[in-house]
């Protein structure tokens, strides 16, 4: 039964600001039949966004283009349709007045007021229908609710059921033939399903298979639908610690997966291991990459430390050459183990950088390692991914609780729309560490505190 046609009334107002566009620019397409409005303060503020090479300048250039496009030779302050017979209209509506003053009421003139009042002059003029303000700065929607707003996140490309992505990767298998599981012990692998029997196959996962006598580790290879045992193996020198930390290694080094994620709290080994794999396999890639997103803590921006513009950036990558420090400490320094690094680094063989200096590159042939990846939004995530060039191998890691970046929270951040959208796929693995192996104080600080 075709879907009936909605009337005005039926039609919500939904006012974006400044946050929503900046985390998404083509933002404005996705409210289905409704209207969307935005307030003059976000095209002003956006202006300052334009110039840099950060993703929210591209997404300020980009959502302006789209204005323009948009717009024709229409006036933007009078409702214009929106491309696509399902969508609403939209319009930039100018400094409004209302007979409330966010201004007033808060004590204080701000941009995020006179978008309080852009939303308070919408509900007096369209009083029959819905107005609803979507920001993903939790501080104003709250303020809107106190001015009895409608007020919500931006929830396109959010992750609905969290607790989903735990389960992605590694899976427990009870009370299996413990026959299968000696020949899977003899002869390495075995059909899948020996093992798996009328279970649903995930590409690249990985399998702890138990049976009354004993157990072992397995890892599903779709390509040729084998069960495969998987062994504790050294990566320049660092051995996993956990089946967990096992699996991530066998995906980081399995050659048929050209894209991994690993998350984990903090010293659970996401880094090390993805370090680690990348020395071990050094001889297969043109170059390492590691880097990592600049997130300023408590507001410093690099702007005010002293020095030039490396000596601004090495606090940022300094966890990345800690990784590196203890991998090349696992061996004495006459070693050609530890001299290796030592040249790989002078060389550029191995290259630690910020992630803003990686955009714009080619990446081919390049093992590509990037932390702390949650505080990336999911369009840096596709971004990354779209450089990828013949033969190189990119590695996510992170924790999705842990998020730093103002406006991404558990369900918005690039890493874990990444595994949302790219779990069962081929040339993909996820992997979840879940114990800490950095030491019992660290463990106390994630358990207890």
């Amino acid at each position: 039964m075709p879907k009936a046609k909605s009337t005005k009334k039926d039609r919500k107002v939904f006012v974006l600001d400044t946050s929503v566009i900046l985390y998404a620019h083509n933002s404005i397409m996705n409210f289905d039949e409704h209207d969307v409005v935005i307030p003059i303060t976000v095209l002003e503020e956006l202006d300052q966004f334009k110039k840099g090479n950060d993703t929210k300048n591209f997404e300020a250039r980009e959502f302006i283009r789209l204005l323009d496009k948009l717009a024709k030779d229409n006036m933007i302050h009078d409702w214009t349709p929106l491309n696509g017979k399902t969508r609403g209209n939209f319009k930039v509506l100018m400094n409004p007045e209302n007979n409330l003053n966010a201004n007033e009421i808060f004590g204080e003139e701000k941009n995020d007021h006179k978008i309080l009042n852009a939303a308070l002059s919408l509900k007096q003029s369209e009083p029959d229908r819905k107005v609803i303000l979507v920001s993903k700065d939790i501080n104003l929607r709250l303020k809107a609710k106190s001015l009895d707003i409608y007020a919500e996140d931006y929830e396109t490309g959010k992750i609905k059921n969290i607790s989903e992505l735990e389960n992605t990767g590694k899976f427990i298998l009870e009370g299996l033939d413990p026959n299968v599981i000696n020949k899977l012990y003899e002869s390495h692998s075995v059909e899948a399903k020996l093992v798996l029997g009328t279970r649903k196959r995930k590409a690249n996962a990985f399998y702890i298979l138990k049976s009354d006598k004993n157990s072992v580790l397995a890892y599903y290879n779709g390509e040729e639908n084998l069960m495969e045992r998987v062994d504790k193996t050294l990566a320049y020198n660092v051995k996993p610690k956990n089946a967990e930390q096992t699996f991530a290694l066998h995906a980081i080094l399995n050659p048929r997966i050209k894209l991994v994620s690993i998350q984990g709290v903090a010293g659970t080994g996401k880094t090390l291991l993805a370090l680690a794999g990348a020395l071990e396999q050094r001889r297969d890639y043109k170059q390492i990459y590691l880097a990592r997103p600049i997130v300023p803590l408590s507001n410093k921006d690099i702007g005010y430390l002293p020095g030039d513009i490396k000596s601004k950036l090495n606090p940022y990558m300094e966890p990345l050459w800690d990784n590196l420090k203890f991998i090349q400490n696992q061996f004495k320094e006459t070693d050609k183990e530890f001299q290796k690094i030592t040249e790989m680094v002078n060389q550029e063989k191995l290259v630690i950088q910020p992630l803003a200096y990686i955009r714009g590159r080619s990446l081919s042939n390049i093992f590509f390692i990037v932390d702390e990846a949650q505080n990336l939004t999911p369009h840096e995530i596709k971004t990354i991914i779209s450089r990828a060039g013949e033969n190189t191998k990119i590695i996510f890691t992170g924790d999705v609780f842990q998020i730093d970046t103002p406006y991404l929270d558990s369900q918005s951040n690039g890493l874990s729309y990444l595994i949302d959208r790219v779990k069962d796929h081929p040339l993909y693995a996820h992997i979840k560490l879940e114990k800490g192996e950095r030491s019992e104080l660290a463990n106390l600080a994630n358990e207890l505190l």
